[in-house]
């Protein structure tokens, strides 16, 4: 390890944005905490994947929506490698429908784990990383937390509120050197993404001035930024990394 390599947890690491997220960190030469929530070859397949760009890293599973899971994720991360420098709250889920048609449940889910389980990941950190006065929080919000998106007002919700959470932790553990900021992609190249109709993604590109949809690497380096020493004086920001899209 070099001297300045740090300790990160990043929830849903074992694909898409968080599997990057992972692979930019340990590239580094950071130490990463792979959380997954099921899918255990996904995740252990990230940590060979990290161990082999020149960093340390370990699965935990826990599902973030759930408090003491959550503690206990970040009991791992403190156990193995002695402290935390970065939490990155990538975990999320999506349920979209309109309105009308939307259930209840499906509502209460994506808020659980989009929202809640990004205060519980929080709320857990605070206390080490106030006590060592240092310490990177990055929140993985959504550009449709800041204009909205017809049917999906359960995950617009949940990024809004990330973001106004976001804003409000910078201010409370900003004496401790610990900043809090978020980031706001657009479309993202994902396996989810990929599966949505041809005529949809048609739809967003002719939003998108740039050109093209967003690849995961392009949220890691932000990430990497967000988290580095050229960052030390940005905090309740929300960063934009969505090709000029904002409506």
């Amino acid at each position: 390890m070099n001297a300045d390599s740090k300790v990160a947890i990043v929830t849903g690491a074992s694909r898409g944005i968080g599997k990057a997220i992972a692979l930019a960190l340990g590239k580094q030469g950071h130490r990463v905490v792979v959380n997954y929530h099921s899918n255990v070859e996904e995740a252990e397949a990230v940590v060979r994947a990290v161990k082999e760009t020149g960093g340390e890293a370990v699965a935990h599973q826990a599902d973030v929506s759930d408090y003491a899971e959550a503690e206990g994720l970040v009991e791992k991360a403190k156990e193995t490698f002695g402290r935390i420098d970065i939490l990155v709250n990538n975990s999320g889920i999506a349920r979209d429908q309109l309105m009308l048609r939307m259930k209840e449940e499906d509502f209460d889910k994506v808020i659980a784990v989009n929202l809640k389980g990004a205060w519980n990941m929080c709320k857990h950190v605070a206390r080490p990383m106030l006590k060592q006065k240092s310490g990177r929080i990055i929140n993985i919000a959504s550009v449709v937390g800041l204009i909205g998106n017809a049917g999906q007002t359960n995950y617009v919700a949940s990024k809004a509120g990330l973001i106004g959470m976001t804003k409000s932790l910078a201010q409370e553990f900003g004496k401790k050197n610990v900043t809090v900021n978020a980031l706001a992609p657009g479309f993202i190249r994902t396996k989810m993404t990929d599966s949505l109709p041809e005529e949809i993604k048609d739809d967003y590109l002719a939003k998108i001035p740039l050109g093209r949809f967003g690849e995961p690497e392009d949220v890691a380096a932000a990430v990497l930024f967000l988290a580095g020493d050229a960052a030390a004086y940005i905090s309740g920001q929300i960063l934009g990394v969505n090709g000029g899209m904002y409506g």
